[in-house]
């Protein structure tokens, strides 16, 4: 398993919702575990390493004995709003300030296919909004404010040309 990088397709679709829940999807979530970890990331969504469903794993204060993976999750209230700086592992290198909830309510399932909602605030909020657009094919990138998207324009073009390079020619 490996990460997948902008500009990548599969970053801008919606990712499918999961309707089976078996030992193979729980093996596939155990792959994602070392993969954040080696990245020392704290949300990995399912289309970063190329899987388009609707799965991701977070962990709420960093600490990898405490990741959480959660099954087709939806936010269902949303309370505050603060400016805060994001980076993401399918965008290394690339920072900016994006506007997000302070507060959320979730509503997800677990690998087992078991309902659960629960609320995040805070760091762990502004976790699970950015992966959950990663699962709608929404990049973060685009919520940037105007002055970040100008001062990463050129990372960006970067990461483009590198992705081009790496893509088999037809003919």
């Amino acid at each position: 398993m490996k990460l997948v990088y902008f500009p990548n397709p599969i970053l801008l679709k919606k990712a499918v919702p999961i309707t089976v829940f078996d030992d193979a999807l729980r093996a596939r979530v155990a792959e994602m575990e070392p993969l954040l970890e080696l990245e020392k990331g704290i949300g990995l969504a399912a289309p970063q390493v190329g899987w388009g469903v609707r799965l991701l794993l977070a962990r709420p204060d960093g600490d990898p004995s405490k990741s959480v993976a959660l099954v087709n999750p939806e936010i269902v209230r949303k309370k505050g709003s603060e400016w805060g700086e994001e980076g993401c592992l399918s965008f290394p290198g690339i920072w900016g300030n994006v506007l997000r909830s302070t507060w959320i309510k979730v509503k997800a399932q677990d690998t087992f296919g078991q309902p659960m909602e629960f609320e995040a605030e805070d760091l762990f909020a502004r976790v699970l909004q950015h992966e959950i657009d990663h699962l709608d094919g929404v990049i973060y990138v685009t919520k940037m404010t105007p002055a970040d998207q100008a001062v990463n324009r050129r990372k960006l073009e970067d990461l483009k040309a590198k992705f081009a390079q790496v893509q088999p020619t037809s003919g």
